[in-house]
């Protein structure tokens, strides 16, 4: 079984977090005996980290396999698992927030996530249905003070052991943070070779925010997916040279930046290769030719942008860091 390295997040008082973990948004997003048959596969081969969603719809299929494998006894107990899950934007509300959290729990049959994140700065009119695309005429100015207050009492409660956000550029975490009284652990982002996130990593790591990177091979297989990673040539020449995948580059340079790496396949060779990137290393040049790679980022997001909601333009949106 592969030996993953893990991080001690800043706040809360969750166990450390391994810094690869299983994704499992699958789009069309939802449930699958495919999706939990390849989490059973993940834990067996040495996964211990699983990042889930309330709009990925992998909630159920996610906790059915945890529970299966203690009861298997691949798995000693729930405690040696670190699960990730988020709050959708339609319950991005103060008084939703700990009903939506209460209903992921039961989704997922456990007692408490080791980290709920904000998904996005953003807010939809409140419904039963979780969905991405969704109207945009539902889009609601996102209170964020109120909706964090709701999260910092998740974690008093117990109910969480650490939180944080996602899809936070530095201007929100700056204004997050001006008045938290429990500052975020983490920021999931996309991060790849092609959209390095260099300005953001270096305002996280100077307050002890750990970044976690999605898409880090272009998000095949989800709503925004491309190739451009996985048709880049520079990486293509990495790879060919170091005897790797061009999967395995990536995902070793996400971790020399100091970033956890969500990973998603439900290829047991690719999820074998995926675990293999920690007994080697990039050398000096290969991360400067990384580092020249043209910069472009894959999912501008443009779902949250309109003119009748609160982000008017992508700018807006991401503050500028396009």
């Amino acid at each position: 079984m592969a030996s993953v390295s893990e991080v001690a997040l800043s706040s809360g008082s969750a166990k450390p977090m391994p810094l690869i973990a299983m994704g499992t948004a699958v789009y069309p997003f939802g449930p699958s005996d495919a999706m939990r048959a390849a989490i059973l596969r993940a834990i067996e081969l040495g996964y211990r980290h699983f990042d889930t969603a309330a709009v990925y719809q992998s909630e159920k299929s996610l906790g059915d396999a945890i529970a299966e494998a203690i009861r298997s006894g691949v798995l000693g107990s729930r405690d040696e698992v670190f699960i990730t899950s988020k709050l959708w934007c339609s319950d991005a509300h103060k008084e939703l927030v700990l009903p939506a959290l209460s209903n992921t729990l039961l989704n997922l049959q456990m007692e408490y996530l080791d980290l709920y994140l904000i998904h996005w700065p953003a807010s939809t009119k409140p419904q039963r249905l979780y969905e991405l695309p969704f109207p945009k005429e539902e889009l609601l100015p996102f209170d964020m003070r109120s909706v964090w207050e709701a999260m910092e009492e998740c974690q008093t409660l117990g109910l969480t052991k650490a939180i944080g956000v996602s899809n936070f550029s530095c201007k929100k975490l700056e204004k997050l943070l001006s008045f938290s009284k429990i500052p975020p652990a983490v920021n999931q982002v996309e991060v790849n070779p092609l959209w390095q996130q260099k300005k953001l990593r270096e305002f996280c790591v100077a307050r002890r925010i750990q970044l976690t990177a999605y898409s880090p091979l272009g998000g095949r297989g989800t709503l925004w997916g491309k190739d451009w990673v996985m048709e880049c040539d520079v990486l293509k020449d990495i790879a060919k040279a170091k005897g790797k995948t061009l999967a395995q580059v990536c995902l070793r340079w996400v971790y020399e930046q100091g970033d956890c790496v969500i990973v998603k396949s439900f290829n047991q060779e690719r999820m074998k290769e995926n675990l293999l990137i920690f007994d080697w290393e990039l050398n000096e040049e290969e991360r400067q030719m990384i580092a020249q790679i043209p910069q472009r980022r894959l999912y501008p997001a443009l779902e949250f942008v309109s003119n009748h909601g609160p982000y008017k333009s992508v700018e807006e949106l991401w503050d500028g860091e396009i």
